[in-house]
């Protein structure tokens, strides 16, 4: 068996095709243009990398975007201040707080601060604890794309056996979630898991997001399994996901390439709940 390819990006660019066509119907219609506001702390190479796909994410498909680069020597308060700003501010429907913050700060106080209408990356504990309840709220970008992917496979996860390997606030734990509303079983596994591959083995969904390349080896995988790899690191100026690419894609049905896989799917969904949150603003314009 060889698996079929999970394309992140193809499918992240008929997603946005939508988000563009829904962007022009709310301007049209409202006068209303999706706002988002990044905020990043310090010079952290990665982050302003992420920062400016975001920016440019938000432009191609008609978003209003704002960009904060804050000083190293920034203060958490003078941080909290502009949060404060942004929740005022009208233009902008998403406010998000670029990780990890310089040392010293609260991350979790930090992002208490956004309204939780504004929160779409789904991290204030209000939509934490909806996405627990199941109840309407932001959902992680990651996870939701996680979720949106399996389902591009056709597959009904209902009464799948799903082995999330990590436990994350940003991935790990919403996406257990997220698998639990779709009814399938869950299986969390984390570095302090015994026998690892006894887990993966029996899954007929594995979702890696722990950063160590090439954990998962083809022998660790059930033969028909979905393989959704959401861990990167870099080795030899290369990016290398948990899973063990050349072993497991003649194990696997599906499974996403590092990159361009899980990761385009990230940024959608930030687009899309940013697209969520400047429609439900128009509910007092009606």
């Amino acid at each position: 068996m060889t698996a079929k390819i999970l394309d992140g990006r193809k499918i992240s660019k008929e997603i946005k095709q939508n988000i563009i066509t829904e962007t022009e119907n709310l301007e049209k219609e409202y006068g209303i243009k999706p706002g988002l506001a990044v905020v990043i702390v310090g010079e952290d190479e990665a982050s302003s990398v992420y920062v400016s796909m975001k920016a440019k994410a938000c432009k191609n498909v008609g978003f209003h975007s704002e960009t904060y680069n804050l000083p190293q020597d920034t203060s958490q308060k003078e941080l909290i201040q502009l949060i404060g700003k942004l929740n005022n501010d009208a233009k902008i429907h998403g406010i998000l707080v670029q990780l990890p913050l310089p040392k010293g700060f609260d991350e979790n106080l930090v992002n208490s601060h956004i309204l939780p209408s504004k929160d779409i990356d789904g991290f204030h504990a209000i939509n934490a604890g909806n996405l627990m309840l199941g109840e309407d709220g932001y959902i992680p970008c990651t996870p939701k794309g996680i979720i949106e992917l399996i389902k591009r496979t056709g597959t009904d996860i209902s009464g799948k056996h799903a082995v999330v390997i990590g436990r994350s606030n940003i991935v790990g734990k919403p996406v257990g979630i997220l698998l639990l509303r779709e009814n399938a079983t869950v299986t969390i596994c984390h570095s302090r898991t015994n026998n690892l591959a006894e887990h993966t083995k029996n899954a007929d969904i594995i979702v890696a997001a722990v950063g160590i390349p090439k954990l998962i080896k083809g022998d660790m995988i059930k033969e028909g399994a979905i393989i959704i790899d959401a861990g990167t690191r870099k080795v030899d100026e290369k990016l290398v996901g948990d899973v063990d690419y050349d072993e497991a894609v003649n194990k696997a049905s599906w499974i996403t390439p590092v990159p361009g896989g899980v990761g385009p799917m990230t940024i959608t969904m930030l687009l899309l709940n940013t697209l969520e949150s400047a429609k439900k603003s128009c509910a007092s314009v009606r």
